[in-house]
């Protein structure tokens, strides 16, 4: 089994991470590309394109300027130590032992406006790039024009045959996933929260529990379609009069433990 989650706007620059090793991105040569493509951009342009503070922009241009394709423990950290927000307070990777964060290395992939397609332990620099972000480029105006089908090969590289993969990612994260080329079964998980009576997508929530699930799925080895179903955490279960064979849903009443 291979899963996606997305990336995070907000970093973690200083932390310690609890494991010392490391890979590099599969491919700096695209990500090089992009960021040659909006150097030349300045704070005001950012400002505009992203819907950025000035503050913020000014600090993404600087990361644009500082960032190289050489990526070294001096000048990156490992992806899943450095994305915050809501799917990593869920996830937790912390708290991952060293068997857990091998089979994580394995199967499960961080999408990424200007790295593609990343592994937990891949090197990164800070950036600010949404995937839904309409940079013009050599290949297109935005950067699922950009992307095309190399993410989509990427994934397939890694799936055996028959093997699910598992989205967790957001609606325009996974856009850049052309779904007609992929070689395996797709699961694509829904999270509900009840309020007022009505279970609904509740989108911090939902965020947090595909944070869960991608934990739930690495500490559990999970492999196939019924593992998956028996996700529990947090309060959330399987709900089979709403889940279809493709899209399982998961149901939490308001009754349930604390939500944090």
């Amino acid at each position: 089994m291979k899963f996606l989650i997305s990336p995070a706007k907000t970093l973690d620059l200083t932390s310690t991470p609890s494991i010392d090793t490391f890979s590099l991105p599969e491919l700096l040569d695209e990500s090089k590309e992009l960021i040659d493509t909006i150097k030349p951009y300045s704070p005001a342009d950012i400002a505009s394109l992203m819907k950025l503070s000035d503050k913020l922009a000014t600090l993404n241009v600087s990361r644009y300027q500082e960032w190289q394709k050489e990526h070294t423990r001096d000048n990156s950290r490992p992806a899943i130590y450095t994305f915050m927000g809501d799917v990593y307070t869920g996830l937790d990777a912390y708290s991952l032992n060293e068997s857990d964060m091998k089979y994580a290395q394995k199967s499960l992939r961080i999408l990424s406006g200007l790295y593609g397609l990343l592994k937990p332990l891949d090197l990164m620099q800070a950036y600010r790039l949404e995937m839904g972000t309409s940079l013009k480029n050599d290949r297109g105006s935005n950067l699922y024009q950009f992307w095309g089908d190399i993410i989509v090969d990427k994934i397939n590289e890694t799936l055996k045959e028959g093997e699910l993969l598992v989205n967790l990612a957001s609606n325009e994260y996974f856009k850049a996933v052309n779904k007609k080329k992929l070689t395996s079964p797709l699961i694509s998980p829904n999270f509900l929260d009840e309020k007022n009576g009505k279970f609904k997508v509740i989108s911090f929530y939902a965020k947090k529990a595909r944070g869960l699930m991608a934990r739930y799925l690495i500490e559990n080895r999970c492999e196939t379609l019924e593992e998956l179903k028996a996700f529990d955490l947090a309060g959330y279960r399987y709900d089979p009069q709403q889940s279809t064979k493709d899209t399982p849903v998961f149901i939490r009443p308001e009754s349930a433990e604390p939500k944090k």
